[in-house]
C-alpha cells in the first residue's frame, strides 16, 4: 500500500502534467513555431555564410543550444507560473495545511516543469530534422543534461514562484537575467570564437556549461569541461532545493 507521501506527490504531479496536456496549443506548440524561425533565419540565412562550425554545419551546430533553450524556458515558465497562480487562487494553503512532506510539493511541481521542458524539447529535435541531420554522440549524456537542466530551471521556477508577490514578477527574472544569460550562453555561436576577455566572462554564466555540455552528447566536443557542466548543475541543484525547502519550512512568500 502506497504511503499518503506518495500518494500526495503522485496527485500533485499528476495535476502539473494534465494541466499541460490539457492546454497544449499553448504549452507546448508556442516554442516550436518559434524554434523553427531561429532554424530559418539562423541556421538557413546566416549559417549559409558562416560555414562549419567545430567540424559540422551552423545549422547542425546550433541544434543543441536551441533545444536546450526551449528546455530552459518550458522548465522555469510551466513551474514559476503554476506555483504562482497556485499562491493567488489561494490553492497553495491546501497544501500547506495537509500533511504532504515539503519534498513531495517540490517534486510535484518539478515533475511538471521536467515533464514540460523534455516533451518540448523533443518536439524541436524534431523540429530539427527537417532542416539538418544532427548527429548524437553519446546518448546517455545528452539524456543526463536534459534532464538535469530540467530540473535546475524548473527549481528556479519554484523559487520565482515563492517570491513572486503579483503576476508582474513572474516575468522580471525571465525577461531580465534568464533571456540575456541563455542567449550569451553558447546557443549560437562557439565562445572560443570570442576575445580572450569575454571568454573570462562567459565563464560565469551557468548556462553556458549546460549547452556545452549538451553539445557534446551530441558531437564529442564542448567550449568547456564537460564534467565541470555536471559539477555546475548539481551544485546549483543542491543549493536550490536547500533554499526552497528552507523557505517552505518558513512559510517565505506563502504567509500572509
Amino acid at each position: 500500500m502506497l504511503s499518503y507521501k506518495i500518494i500526495a506527490f503522485q496527485t500533485l504531479a499528476r495535476k502539473e502534467i494534465w494541466r499541460i496536456l490539457r492546454i497544449w496549443p499553448q504549452t507546448l506548440v508556442p516554442s516550436m513555431i518559434t524554434q523553427t524561425l531561429y532554424f530559418v533565419i539562423f541556421g538557413n540565412f546566416i549559417g549559409s555564410r558562416l560555414g562549419e562550425v567545430g567540424g559540422v554545419t551552423y545549422m547542425a551546430f546550433i541544434v543543441p543550444g536551441l533545444v536546450m533553450m526551449s528546455v530552459i524556458n518550458n522548465s522555469y515558465s510551466n513551474v514559476s507560473g503554476s506555483f504562482f497562480s497556485s499562491k493567488f487562487q489561494k490553492n497553495i494553503e491546501e497544501l500547506l495545511v495537509s500533511p504532504a512532506p515539503n519534498w513531495a510539493i517540490i517534486a510535484g511541481y518539478i515533475s511538471g516543469g521536467v515533464f514540460r521542458g523534455n516533451v518540448v524539447g523533443f518536439l524541436v529535435f524534431i523540429v530539427s530534422c527537417l532542416f539538418t541531420k544532427p548527429q548524437i554522440y553519446n546518448l546517455g549524456i545528452v539524456f543526463l543534461f536534459i534532464v538535469l537542466t530540467s530540473i535546475v530551471f524548473s527549481l528556479a521556477g519554484l523559487l520565482n514562484g515563492i517570491l513572486a508577490k503579483k503576476f508582474d514578477d513572474v516575468t522580471i527574472f525571465p525577461t531580465f537575467i534568464l533571456m540575456p544569460l541563455t542567449y550569451l550562453g553558447g546557443v549560437f555561436y562557439s565562445v572560443k570564437s570570442l576575445p580572450l576577455f569575454w571568454q573570462k566572462i562567459s565563464s560565469f554564466n551557468p548556462v553556458l556549461y549546460m549547452v556545452n555540455g549538451f553539445r557534446f552528447g551530441f558531437y564529442g566536443f564542448s567550449d568547456v569541461n564537460v564534467l565541470t557542466s555536471f559539477l555546475i548543475i548539481f551544485l546549483f541543484i543542491i543549493s536550490l532545493v536547500s533554499i526552497i525547502t528552507h523557505m517552505l519550512n518558513k512559510g517565505t512568500g506563502l504567509k500572509n
